[in-house]
C-alpha cells in the first residue's frame, strides 16, 4: 500500500463498488492481491467483493502499472561486493559450490488462444501448449535477481538466454566480473551462475554432465541439483501463491501479460524482504513446469568444460590430471 498508494491517489478517482461507494488505495490494493493471488476470473472477482468486472480489471492494471513504477528496487542484481559474498556463502553453504552467484531456470505460464489464428502458432511449444515463458536467475534465499518475460514458448531455453539483456551483459563481462576464487595452485573459478542441461555450458554457466562418469563427475552432479532446487522451488511458490499464472491464461493480453508476471515477482521478492510468515505456509514443491520434459542444449564451450572438469575435481579433493 505504501509503494502504490501516491500513484494510486494521483489519478482521478471515481472508482466505485456495487454500492456506489468510492474505492480507496487501500481498498484498490485489497482487489488487485485478490485479483493476482486467487486467479479468479474478473467476474468471479467482481461477484465476491461487490464490484464490477471491468472495474476490477481497471483497478488491477492500475496497480501493475503502478508497482512498476515505484517497486522494482525489490528485484535487482547485487549491487555490492559484500551482498553479493553474502550470496556465494549461502550457496556454498547448501553443497559446496563455490563462488556460485545464482541459479538460473525457466517456467512456462499457459494460455489458451485461438487456434485458427495462425499467427498465433509461435506460442506453441514443445509439449503442444499455448504458453509464455519466463526465465528468471535466483539467489538462495529464492528471491528473484534478474527476470525476463514475454518470449513465445516455441523457443527453447537456449534461445531465450542468449536474446535476453543478462546473456549480452555477462558476455560483455559487466555480470559476474567480481573477485575470483582459487580452486588450487594456478587454477582460478570466476564467478558463474548454475542451470539445468537446457541451457549452454559457458564459463559463466555451469551446467550439469550429461554423461556423467561414476566418481568426481556424478557427485558433482549431486551438488548441482541440490543447488538448483532452489530456483525450482522459488518458481513453484511463485506460481502456488499468485495464481493468475498459475493455471491457464485465458485469451490474455500478450503486452499485458509480461508485464503482470513481473508484478507477481516483485510480489514474491516482497514477501521474502518483509519476511512474511505466510510463506511457510507455501509447500516447497519444486515443480512448477508439470508435463514439460527435460530440456537439452548441446552447445558447450571449451573454457566452460574446462572449469567444470576442474571444478567437479576440486570438489572431489583429487588434483587435476
Amino acid at each position: 500500500c505504501s509503494l502504490v498508494k501516491d500513484d494510486l491517489e494521483a489519478r482521478p478517482s471515481n472508482i466505485l463498488d456495487l454500492n456506489g461507494k468510492t474505492l480507496t488505495p487501500h481498498d484498490q490494493v485489497a482487489v488487485a492481491l485478490r485479483r493476482l493471488s486467487s486467479g479468479e476470473s474478473l467476474a468471479s472477482t467482481g461477484n465476491a467483493l461487490g464490484i464490477n468486472q471491468s472495474t476490477v480489471s481497471q483497478i488491477t492494471w492500475r496497480f501493475v502499472e503502478a508497482m512498476e513504477a515505484k517497486a522494482v528496487h525489490h528485484l535487482q542484481w547485487p549491487a555490492s561486493e559484500a551482498e553479493m559474498e553474502q550470496i556465494k556463502n549461502k550457496f556454498m553453504k547448501i553443497r559446496g559450490l563455490p563462488n556460485c552467484c545464482g541459479v538460473i531456470d525457466a517456467t512456462h505460464v499457459l494460455m489458451t488462444v485461438p487456434t485458427v489464428n495462425h499467427s498465433h502458432e509461435v506460442w506453441l511449444d514443445r509439449e503442444k501448449k499455448f504458453s509464455m515463458v519466463m526465465q528468471a536467475v535466483v539467489d538462495p534465499d529464492m528471491r528473484f535477481r534478474d527476470v525476463i518475460v514475454g518470449y513465445p514458448g516455441s523457443l527453447s531455453d537456449a534461445v531465450i538466454l542468449q536474446s535476453s539483456g543478462f546473456f549480452k551483459l555477462c558476455e560483455e563481462g559487466k555480470r559476474l566480473n567480481g573477485k575470483k576464487k582459487e580452486l588450487m595452485e594456478g587454477t582460478e573459478l570466476g564467478e558463474y551462475i548454475v542451470g539445468d542441461a537446457g541451457f549452454p555450458l559457458l564459463p559463466w554457466l555451469i551446467t550439469p554432465f550429461q554423461h556423467a562418469v561414476p566418481g568426481h563427475q556424478v557427485d558433482f552432479n549431486k551438488r548441482h541439483s541440490a543447488t538448483r532446487s532452489v530456483a525450482k522451488i522459488a518458481l513453484a511458490r511463485l506460481k502456488e501463491m499468485w495464481r493468475i499464472i498459475h493455471g491457464v491464461m485465458w485469451l490474455p493480453d500478450k503486452n499485458k501479460l509480461p508485464r503482470i508476471i513481473f508484478v507477481c515477482c516483485l510480489l514474491h521478492n516482497i514477501l521474502i524482504d518483509m519476511e512474511d510468515k505466510e510463506l511457510n505456509g507455501v509447500p516447497s514443491s519444486r515443480d512448477h513446469d508439470p508435463d514439460y520434459r527435460q530440456q537439452f542444449c548441446e552447445s558447450v564451450s571449451e573454457p566452460g568444460s574446462e572449469i567444470r572438469e576442474k571444478l567437479s575435481l576440486y570438489l572431489s579433493r583429487k588434483p587435476p590430471p
